[in-house]
Formats: C-alpha cells, structure tokens, sequence
C-alpha cells in the first residue's frame, strides 16, 4: 500500500495499489487479495511534531473509491459517508448470526461470496467446529459445487483461504481443523515496517438506534444513478476480490461541521448549480408524474344502470352512448373503495345503494359478470382492465327486471330456422330465420318455448369433412341439457321441425339431416325487361351451387320471351323498398352471390358486370333522393381521375373543379377519394357502391376548404345590424336561414340567418386565429369593418345552424375535429372575449309583458367552475337583469321543438347511504345546456304568466304535426306499393313489435 499524505490538513487519501505487473508472463493483472483498511487512522508515528494530543493525529474514513472489473477494463462507484445526516435511512432488521443458514443465501450473489457460505456452515456445526475435509464435503453438498470449481480460481486453495482470513476462522497448528472466532477483531493486515498496533485503530460502530450528533453510522453507495444506503460493516466486503477498494479518503475527527449544514443539502452549494438542479428534479418530477399517468391510469367506462333496460336476453341503452357511458381515468393502485367513493361524487343525482359489476358487451348486448367485492383491495389486485366496462347498479334489478350475472347464463345469440310449409301445390317450402337469445344456462327445450311450438326436433348446425353444412338432430333425452353442454356458440345455428310438420320435408339418416335447402329450393324472378309476356313472376327451382346464368335462361323460358335476351339481360336483386340492386354476374354460384332463399331478382335488360368489372351507382351533389343515381360500369383497375372523367361525360358535365366522394351507410356524402391515380380495387371500391360527384376541387394533403359564414345580428326592429337589406346582397355573399323547424323565439324571422363569404384554404395545423386572420382577407368579410380577429368569435355551422363555440385562439385546428367538410361562422363581438375552459356563453331574451314576445338577444357569459346548478344560472341571470332571484323565472329554448323547459331550483334530496345534499346538473339530462342555447326570462314583478311559449312556437308546432301527417301517409302509400311488389295474400302481415330507440356509434369507414 502506498500513501500520500500530509500532516496538517483536515484531508488526506491513500490509495492501494491494486494493479501490478507479472514479470514472468510479462502481463498487467489486478491484485484481488485482502487488504484490511480501518475506519479510523492514528497518524502521529508518522510526524515529526507529536507533542499534541492524540485526537490531533486522528482521522476517520468518510469516502471509498471502488474499482469492479479486471485491469484492463470496470467500473468505479463510491462510498460516501452521511457525514451532514442527509440520508433517511430505513434498514430491515438484521438476523442474528444464530439465524444464519443456507436456506437464506437464495441469491447468487449471496452464494458467489464464499466468505458467507463457509461462516453459515460452521454456524451449524457443534461448538462452531469441523475438520478442514468436512468443511469442503459439506460445501459440495450444500451448493451442489466444489471448492475447486467455483472458488478455486478466484481465491485459491480451501486452506489458503482460511489463512487469509484469520479474523474470522482459527486454523488448529496441524491445519486439521477450523473453527469461528466468537469476536473476530477487525484488523488490517500491515505492510508498513512500523508496528501498525499504533497505527491502526478499527472505531467500533454503535448501533443504528443509538442518536449521536457528532457521527453517524449511515453511508451511500454512489453507483452512476443509484444510489442506496449501506453500512459500515459493509465496508469489510471491499477487502479483496474483483470488487475491492481502490481509494480511501480520511478527514480529521475533531472536524466539526457547521451547525447549518445539518440536513441541509443546499449548503454551500453555488447559486447557478442550486438553480440547474432545481432544474433538473423539475424535469424529473415531470417525467415522473408522466410516466405514472401512462403506467398506473386506466380507462373505465362507467355504464350507468337507470339508463338502461334488460330487452332480449341482455341489457341494452335508453338513449344514446354519450349519455348512458361516462368515461373515467382512475388510477389503479387505488382501492375499489376510492374508485366507488369517485363514482359517488361524479353521479351526483345517485340515489341508494351502489353495487360496481364488470360488464362485457356480447352480440345480444350488454351482459354482467363479477361484481367488485373487497373495498380495501386495489384495482390491481382485483385485476381490472385499461378499458374495463363496469356497470354501475343497485345490484338486484334494472327497470324492475331481476338480472342474473355470472359467466354461466351469459346470453348467447343464435340463428333459429324454422321450416314453414306452405299450401298443397307449392313447389317449394318457406324457410324463415329469425336471430334468438338464450341464456347458456338454459335447456336447449326452451327453444320450442320461444316459437310457440309444443314439441318437435332440433337440429344443430355442424361442418362435414367435405365442407358443406350438415345437421345432426339432438336426441330427446338431451333437450335437458344446456346451450352450453351442446357445445353453442354466439352465431350458432339452429333448425326447429316442428312434430307435426311433414315427415318427407326432413330425411334423417344416420342422425345427420340432409338439407333441402342444398338440394332444392326456389327464387322468384319479375319479368323488368319491359316486354309483354303471359307471367310478370315466377319461381325458378335452384340449389346453392346453381350458377346465376343457369336461373336467367330458365327465367326467360318461363317468360316465353325473345331468346335474343339470353345475350343481353342480366339478374339484379330488389330490395324489400322496391330498388333494384347491382347485377349479379352470371358466373357466380348462388352462395357467391350471397342469395338467400326465397330472394326476389328482377331480370332486366342490358349484359351483367364481369368478375374483373365493377357495377357502381353515382350522382350529382350530396343532397340525393333513393332511386334518382346513375348506372356506371367499369374495370376495377380504373383509376380515380379516369372513373371522374366518365361519370362527368355520361351526365353531361364538364370542368375540373369537380371530386369524388364514396356514399356511406347513412346514404350522406362520406370520405373523398383523394388519391387520383389509385384504382378502384385499391380503393377497396366494391359493386353497388355509390360514388357522389361533388363540385369543388379538393385541398392539397394536409390542407383544409373551410367555408366561412356570417352571423348577422337583428335589432330590435328586425332589421340587420350591418345592411339594410340582406336579401338583395353581392354576389360574393348569399343569405342563408335555417329552416322554420330550427326557428329562434325571437320577434324577427325564423332561423338564424348566416350570410355566407367565401372559402378559405388553409393548413390544418393552422391555429384558429390564422383562420380568423385568412377570413378577414375576404372581400366580402371587409364590408363589416372587423378591427381585428380578437373582435371575432368563431363557431361551426351544422344543418345551417351555430354548432360549438371554438374557444381557443392558438389551438391547431385538426384540434378541433371539424370533419371532412367543416363550416366555420363568424360573429363580430364589441369588445375582446377571452372564455375559459369553465365558461359558458348563453343567449338570454327577457318576455315582454303582456305580449307572446321576447326581446332582443344579450349575450351572458356563465362561470361553471362551481357546479352546473340551476341556483348558480339563476343568481347569475338575476345579476344581469338587477332583479332579486327569487322575483324572476328562466327556461331553455328547444327550437327544435319550439317548446321551453323551465329551469327551477329544484329541492335538494337526499341519498339514503351517502346522508349528503344532492344538486341538480344541467349539463345532463333533460336540459343539456351548452354554448350558444337561448335563455328565456321572465319579471314576474309585471309578469306572472307561466306560459314561455310565443307565437311562432304555436306556428311551427302546428307545422310540424301537418308534416307528421304528411310523412304518416308516404308510409302507408309506401306499404301498399311495397305489398304490390311482393304479394303474399295467404299470409297475414305479421304484428309489429313495439318501437325502442337505438344508438349507433359510426366511425370512419373505409
């Protein structure tokens, strides 16, 4: 060991020279041997000066640099002692050394250290004793490795070994046998010349309970971003090996530090460093914070039990998913109590009890399975889901309907088919397919049950070798089992026969049913081909493999018409309104074709798309009726810009500002087809598709056409606020007004009248004031003399009304969602608005005494940052109006309805189980309050009326209901031509079942 020191400093090192060259094999290798340092060093043998005191000479270690790895190449970390008492160390309790045992040293660090293996044996032998060769036996048997194979290399031979560490084990003077030192002193073991006894002096620790202010026993361990507490004992395993000490630092033990820089990091510490760091644990926090929102927060979705009721095996919504499904962040280390105690407080209209149950929504519906038990347990431990469904209940009934939860009687949705035979001379049978759900708990007899059949035979649908469908019929004595025992699925199929049905309509053999249905049945073709012929309709005997060609030859020979028609006619289906679908090609199968039995097909003149062309409807503008398209037929490997430039030619327009847009399921223009030279068949462009030619030429990638719209305000007296006369406006603008449904209760015309300006083309990453600033740009947009685009509000326009309030200046607007054809209005204000997130903006319009009027509209900005309550609305009204509250009365306007919806201070309630004071929210149900909606008031100081209704209201009520009626006979002309189409005399029209709303969530389809 080699030193540097100098006597008179507060601070001295020695380092150990661990690293040594072999002169032999003329290599470098590290020395891994022991070398014992102490905690504390008495340096006065080696000055000159020694007449002080001895405490004077005294240092104590307080840091150790360590090196692990080879000579060539490791790693350094340190031990630092707590020398100001920063560290908050928690230590687990320590077994005493009669507790030591092998069973203990589990990991393979533990096991690497042969010092800890070779004390825990000789801990279990009688008076700490054994033979030399025992010793190595045991530690085969115990590790399972010798001495030699796992020690050998590293620290050398057994007895070499025991030598080197005689601090702890006492070698007999044979070498025969060894034994445990009961107090092993810790010594270092010298290489100076000097008599080290007065060199060296080991401090003993005092234990970690014990309080002493002028030292402490806790050190770190510095390891690059680690750091974790240790104890000096710890120090003893930096001896020797590959992980040994390299440097040691000692400081003057009457060194006393500050009585500030006690548990005070910050001490002494430059500004700009205390500045960086703050920086640092700043940023870090945040990265904390969110990478703890991304791993412990999940999604709930909260289904609310009063908004649904139990229909057709399963639970299903009143109203529409935004309304019945609240979503919920919660963070899953919390308890199931904590996530019951936040759906307290976010229903606050709860009543009773409430039971949390994990839904899972299935083809028949909405089904329960686990109810959540164990309110100290987390939501880890009850392994909920990011994404789990839970259905908020009381846990015994929904809309008085008891409801069996549990995997066992999940609902399953399966396909029944009964075989309705028809009158004597029929050529085929009617075979109907109705969708049914069971419980999987229920008896497959239930089935009889459900068609009102008192008994007969089931089959269940299988698949044979060859592929084809088969039928096995269930023996009698199994329609005691379960849906679930026969092996049934959601889907699954099912064939009833009833017992006194015709024995020949069914052949069992060998329990497989033989289906007629793959062997004969029959489809009904109507003569469209506009010739004379004896019959208008009839039945074409075909199986499910008949080619569709084969049925439109046998067609024209049942029509006894021209056999010149065998080369140009094709087979197209109709609908059950009538409309003629696209053409069947003639090479396809009538499973190919997808046909079901009993399908009526009209044969109709002109040839039928190949396998390689495809059938295509299209039409002029995205305001359509059924029945008005075109006919198209073209190659699926067309492109867009090609299947553009025919449609344009075949209805007779010409230009290039015009774009495709594919017609979705709810027959609205949908998604444009903005790749020009993809093809069809890329596009996923499928026959009877229907293409719409809209007038505009599309934005670039990236880009946005938003048309901009005008909000012009009225005056009392009805004229507008900017011109005289809007009607007769430039060419720039046009004037547009919703449609007497959407009327305003106001004195002046119906609607809210929207002047349009222009379209802007713009950047969707563009922020709302860039939009605001493009507009302002429009001619027609000068004429109103905005100052700037603070003075502008902006809102979308949907069915030619104000739809939401885009708030947020620099917020992108894709942001914002607007759609593949947005519409922004604009709406100059007097001064600059700045709304916040909780803010409301509201129309109010105070009743005119003794009149069925209101006058004009003010604008009323609503802070809800303290609760939607209805008392909040009305003190904030009575502020605007200078009426004391309980002296005025409001009301929602639905124009829709043209009917108002008082909002009264409704009594608080009280729930049964939570004893807390229950406020009304209209933001729910049934106010739905939202920007732009129209506040009536009413002085009940001069008007104690408590009709809000006005004139126009009872105008467009009355409107309504003649449009009812008119809709009330389309339908029944619709019914009868329908009948005409599809003449059934002998079979009554079955009963309706009652209405039920149905919600559909639609995303984006491609």
């Amino acid at each position: 060991m080699t030193t540097c020191t100098t006597v008179g400093l507060v601070t001295g090192w020695l380092k150990q020279q661990r690293f040594n060259f072999d002169f032999v094999k003329h290599e470098r290798y590290k020395e891994t041997s022991c070398y014992t340092f102490p905690l504390r060093i008495n340096l006065k043998p080696f000055c000159e000066q020694c007449e002080l005191d001895d405490m004077e000479y005294t240092y104590d270690l307080f840091s150790v640099i360590i090196h692990q790895g080879g000579c060539y190449g490791g790693h350094y970390h340190v031990y630092i002692k707590d020398v100001d008492h920063l560290g908050n160390w928690q230590f687990p309790e320590e077994k005493s050394q009669l507790d030591v045992n092998l069973k203990d040293l589990q990991t393979e660090e533990e096991i690497s250290d042969p010092l800890v293996v070779l004390k825990a044996i000789l801990l279990q032998e009688e008076n700490n004793l054994i033979s030399v060769d025992q010793l190595g036996q045991k530690l085969l048997k115990k590790i399972g490795v010798s001495w030699n194979k796992k020690y050998r290399k590293q620290h050398g031979p057994l007895r070499k070994f025991l030598q080197l560490h005689s601090q702890v084990f006492l070698l007999s003077s044979d070498e025969s046998t060894v034994s445990l030192l009961k107090n092993p002193p810790l010594q270092a073991k010298a290489d100076f010349h000097r008599n080290d006894r007065h060199i060296f002096q080991m401090r003993p620790s005092k234990p970690l309970g014990s309080d002493d202010s002028t030292s402490c026993p806790h050190w770190f361990d510095i390891n690059d971003s680690r750091v974790q507490p240790i104890k000096e004992k710890d120090i003893e395993k930096q001896f020797q090996g590959k992980e040994s000490a390299y440097m040691l630092f000692y400081r003057k033990s009457r060194l006393q530090r500050p009585p500030e820089a006690r548990a005070n990091p910050r001490y002494r510490v430059p500004c700009h460093l205390l500045n960086e760091m703050d920086e640092a644990n700043i940023e870090l926090q945040t990265k904390r914070a969110e990478y703890d929102s991304a791993n412990n927060n999940i999604e709930l979705h909260l289904h609310l039990g009063p908004q649904y009721h139990f229909f057709n095996g399963a639970l299903h919504p009143l109203v529409s998913r935004s309304e019945c499904v609240w979503d919920l962040t919660f963070d899953k280390r919390k308890t199931l109590g904590d996530l019951r105690q936040s759906t307290f407080q976010l229903l606050e209209f709860w009543e009773g009890d409430m039971v949390l149950s994990v839904a899972k929504l299935v083809p028949a519906g909405l089904h329960l399975y686990q109810t959540l038990d164990g309110d100290e347990l987390t939501l880890c431990e009850i392994e909920i889901a990011d994404g789990e469904d839970i259905f908020v209940w009381n846990g015994v009934e929904v809309g008085g309907v008891q409801i069996q939860t549990g995997v066992d009687c999940e609902p399953l949705l399966l396909n029944v088919l009964h075989l309705e035979t028809g009158t004597a001379g029929e050529k085929c049978q009617q075979l109907t397919e109705s969708p049914h759900v069971f419980p999987s708990n229920a008896e497959l007899g239930t089935v009889f049950t459900a068609l009102a059949i008192p008994a007969g035979t089931i089959f269940i649908s299988d698949a044979e070798p060859t592929g084809q469908e088969g039928w096995t019929a269930v023996p009698r004595e199994d329609l005691k089992k379960t849906f679930r025992q026969q092996g049934l699925r959601d889907g699954s199929s099912l064939l009833v026969r009833d017992a006194a049905a015709d024995e020949s309509s069914l052949l069992p053999k060998q329990e497989k049913w033989i289906n007629r249905m793959n062997e004969i049945d029959c489809l009904e073709v109507k003569n469209l081909c506009q010739l004379d012929s004896e019959e208008e309709q009839v039945k074409i005997p075909a199986t499910a493999n008949t080619v569709v060609s084969d049925i439109r030859i046998k067609a024209i020979k049942e029509f006894k018409l021209m056999k010149e028609l065998a080369e140009n006619s094709c087979l197209r289906p109709i609908s059950r309104n009538g409309r003629l679908l696209h053409p069947v090609p003639d090479s396809y199968t009538l499973k190919e074709a997808e046909l079901k039995r009993g399908s009526l097909l009209g044969l109709c003149l002109g040839k039928a798309p190949t396998s390689s062309e495809l059938f295509l409807f299209f039409a002029t503008g995205s305001n359509i009726q059924p029945g008005t398209e075109m006919e198209i037929i073209v190659e699926e490997t067309v492109s867009v810009s090609e299947c553009l430039k025919i449609m344009l030619e075949k209805s007779g327009l010409s230009g290039d500002t015009w774009h495709l847009r594919k017609m979705d399921w709810c027959y609205e223009a949908g998604e444009p087809l903005c790749e020009q030279d993809a093809t069809l068949k890329e596009l996923k462009i499928c026959s009877g598709d229907t293409l719409l030619l809209i007038e505009g030429k599309l934005p670039p990638p990236g880009f946005l056409k938003v048309p901009i719209w005008w909000y012009q305000l009225q005056d009392p007296a009805g004229h507008w606020a900017s011109h005289q006369d809007q009607t007769t406006c430039t060419p720039a603008g046009r004037l547009c007004r919703a449609a007497p449904s959407q009327g305003a209760p106001g004195g002046g015309p119906p609607g809210e009248p929207l002047l349009y300006l222009g379209d802007v083309e713009i950047a969707d990453v563009a922020s709302l004031a860039d939009l605001k600033s493009q507009a302002m740009t429009l001619p027609s947009l000068s004429e109103f003399g905005a100052p700037s685009p603070a003075f502008l509000r902006a809102w979308t326009v949907e069915n030619t009304r104000l739809g939401r309030l885009l708030r947020a200046d620099r917020q992108q607007l894709r942001d914002y969602r607007l759609g593949q054809r947005p519409a922004v209005c604009l709406e100059p204000l007097q001064e600059e608005e700045h709304l916040g997130p909780q803010d409301i903006l509201l129309r109010t319009q105070v009743r005119i005494p003794g009149e069925r009027a209101y006058g004009p509209a003010t604008d009323l900005v609503w802070d809800t940052a303290r609760g939607w309550t209805a008392s909040s609305l009305r003190q904030k009204v009575a502020d605007l109006c200078s009426l004391p509250v309980e002296k005025i009365e409001i009301a929602k306007y639905f124009p829709e309805k043209f009917e108002w919806l008082p909002i009264s201070s409704w009594n608080q309630q009280i729930t049964k189980r939570k004893k807390k004071k229950q406020q009304d929210n209209l933001q729910g149900a049934p106010y739905y309050l939202k920007d732009g909606d129209i506040i009536g008031i009413k002085n009940l100081l001069v008007d104690e009326d408590d009709d809000f209704s006005t004139v126009r209201d009872d105008i467009g009520k009355e409107n309504q209901k003649q449009r009812a009626v008119g809709r009330k006979k389309s339908r029944e002309v619709s019914r009868v031509q329908s009948s005409d189409t599809f003449p059934s005399p002998e079979t009554p029209a079955r009963p309706r079942g009652p209405e039920a709303s149905l919600s559909i969530h639609v995303g984006s389809f491609r």
